[in-house]
């Protein structure tokens, strides 16, 4: 994996552990705990090894232990206390750290025993609202920082999608309770940004409805043959990157020259990307939601 970071600076470790890069400092100087090279110009730059050992110390400072007492733990024994106390606690907080850690080491094994840690005390929908939501945020924030490389976040990601796949699969094996409205969740062509719409899926289902999932990158035209076979069809899409807002206006146009012939047309519009829409030339038929929960609201 080319795309790995190998090296950090302080402000990514501050950004990644959330502690402050004034406290790391006082952390190195007093006990020694990471050793830093240094540039030319006297910059400190922290190995993947440091970045690691940091999120562990985190994970054991949170957790009631003290710094002076950390500090005396040899570095083979941290990792166990920590994993020891990632399967038998599931605060959220703590949570987040470990996913982060299990991320930076590429270690599913440790992704698995903290969301089983979470699933003892949680429904997967906690789970993936109050736990997985945050993560992802300050996930985007620190790709778009380049504290984390693009391989990091696609790991994570493509784990925590498999989890809602899970469970999608758990509710597909039932049949649909309301008959009044079919869903078809799609991506607009060229958007592939899919845990959102994914976890939209299982809450239309887990409410009982029919929902016909297409996926990521769908061109507008291919969704005129759901027309012809489900009446009160209501499409849902999240818009994260595409559409942008240069075409937006024109994708809504397209949208409605499709839907013109039926009755009752509906689409639900979810992902930053909706904030450009027009509200004064946006469809009658068009609703736009801030959150998941909000949509969730109206199902």
């Amino acid at each position: 994996m080319n795309n790995v970071k190998k090296q950090f600076s302080i402000r990514d470790l501050e950004n990644l552990s959330g502690i402050k890069a004034h406290t790391i400092r006082i952390w190195e100087k007093r006990y020694n705990l990471l050793s830093p090279e240094r540039t030319d110009t006297n910059i400190r730059l922290y190995s993947l090894a440091s970045l690691q050992k940091l999120l562990n110390i985190t994970l054991l400072y949170q957790n009631g232990h003290k710094i002076s007492k950390i500090a005396k733990i040899s570095d083979k024994d941290i990792p166990y206390i920590v994993r020891e106390i990632v399967t038998k606690h599931s605060h959220k907080s703590q949570a987040i750290n470990a996913f982060k850690l299990a991320m930076v080491n590429f270690d599913q094994t440790m992704f698995f025993e903290t969301y089983n840690a979470l699933l003892s005390d949680n429904s997967f929908k906690e789970i993936f609202l109050e736990t997985f939501v945050p993560l992802l945020n300050e996930l985007g924030l620190l790709w778009q920082t380049d504290t984390i490389s693009p391989a990091h976040e696609h790991f994570i990601s493509s784990l925590i999608k498999q989890k809602i796949l899970i469970n999608i699969e758990k509710l597909q094996h039932l049949s649909p309770t309301k008959k009044d409205k079919v869903f078809v969740a799609y991506l607009p062509e060229n958007e592939i940004h899919e845990i959102g719409l994914l976890y939209v899926n299982y809450e239309i289902l887990l409410k009982g409805y029919q929902c016909i999932y297409l996926g990521p990158t769908i061109p507008i035209e291919n969704l005129e043959d759901l027309l012809k076979y489900f009446k009160d069809i209501y499409f849902v899409s999240y818009f994260t990157v595409f559409p942008d807002k240069d075409r937006i206006t024109k994708y809504l146009e397209d949208f409605s020259a499709l839907v013109s012939g039926y009755d009752n047309p509906n689409l639900w519009l979810l992902g930053r990307q909706t904030s450009y829409i027009d509200k004064d030339t946006k469809p009658a038929y068009c609703k736009t939601f801030s959150s998941i929960q909000s949509l969730v609201k109206n199902l």
